[in-house]
């Protein structure tokens, strides 16, 4: 009786439980087809928002039309909503590439302005008379001998035109510059050009003492070429200028200090690309300057014995 009674109780307790699966499982299979559902419809929808896009008539434009492009393109040959989303996704990323780094077809070439310019400011102390420090700075063709970067300077002195060659990453670059403005152990003002960007800017020398000379450097930087515009993002030349500045500090200081008569420079005075005066004149007239100052202390010394003779001279009376 205890056992009829058992499997009766065992039944009666079964059938709560076996509701309960009944229940949980039809209410899986509801999230299932919601679920689906769901998906179903956001497919449809970025499939027909993909189509709008290749057709044109969707919002949007540059980069993210072209992916949308791709995107449409892809489901239209067949292709399964999520491959059809990775390359829209991957021609979207190449397109924005283009259009931050200049060339894309979408944006206007607004993401070009926004990398087209660099400024760079730097300033350093130089232990060496201001003189120095400009003839060192001036005298271009031995700049391959200290700047790392530098391969070949070629100076004109009637037209105050420098031609520098350097190595920029695996590359080999070549600017045109001219000086547009200089006064000699003051300022240095130039532009230049260059197929794969250039740098234009102004050098200023400031005497602090009369060995030391304060160098600043500001510098203009318009990148051009695809590895020009890519190490801009790491500010690579930012780097290299200050390096090289190091590099001229060295120089002078181990160099032309010991030595200032082999760094004569090009001391020519330029206003708005005319040269006022050559670096010959200059020279010439800072020569006789110095003349002049001479022979002024030597007339104050001659001066100062000769009263110092006639004073001696009134005493002894």
């Amino acid at each position: 009786m205890s056992n009829e009674s058992t499997g009766t109780t065992d039944r009666a307790g079964s059938q709560p439980l076996t509701a309960l699966k009944e229940s949980a499982g039809g209410y899986v299979k509801a999230l299932a087809s919601h679920a689906v559902d769901s998906l179903t419809d956001r497919v449809s929808g970025l499939s027909e928002r993909l189509t709008d896009y290749a057709n044109g008539s969707g919002e949007g434009g540059g980069a993210k039309a072209t992916a949308a492009a791709k995107g449409a393109e892809e489901l239209a040959q067949g292709a399964s909503p999520v491959k059809a989303g990775l390359s829209a996704a991957v021609a979207g990323v190449k397109d924005k590439f283009k259009e931050t780094f200049g060339g894309g077809s979408g944006g206007g070439g607004g993401g070009s302005k926004k990398f087209a310019f660099n400024n760079i400011v730097e300033s350093i102390d130089v232990g060496a008379p201001v003189e120095v420090v400009f003839n060192a700075w001036t005298s271009y063709e031995k700049w391959p001998e200290f700047m790392k970067k530098v391969e070949h300077t070629e100076l004109d002195e009637e037209s105050g035109e420098v031609q520098l060659k350097g190595q920029v990453l695996w590359s080999h670059r070549q600017w045109d510059t001219v000086i547009t403005d200089q006064v000699p152990d003051q300022r240095i003002v130039w532009k230049s050009s260059g197929a794969k960007g250039h740098l234009s800017g102004v050098v200023t020398f400031h005497e602090l003492a009369d060995d030391l000379t304060r160098l600043v450097l500001v510098v203009s930087y318009y990148p051009q070429g695809f590895m020009e515009k890519t190490g801009n993002i790491w500010r690579a030349v930012n780097r290299r200028v200050r390096l090289e500045l190091k590099y001229f500090v060295r120089h002078v200081m181990t160099e032309s200090v010991l030595r200032p008569e082999e760094d004569e420079g090009f001391r020519a005075e330029i206003r708005d690309e005319e040269m006022i005066r050559s670096h010959q004149d200059v020279v010439e007239d800072e020569q006789a300057a110095r003349d002049d100052e001479e022979g002024d202390e030597e007339e104050e010394e001659e001066t100062e014995e000769t009263e110092e003779t006639e004073d001696t001279g009134s005493e002894n009376r």
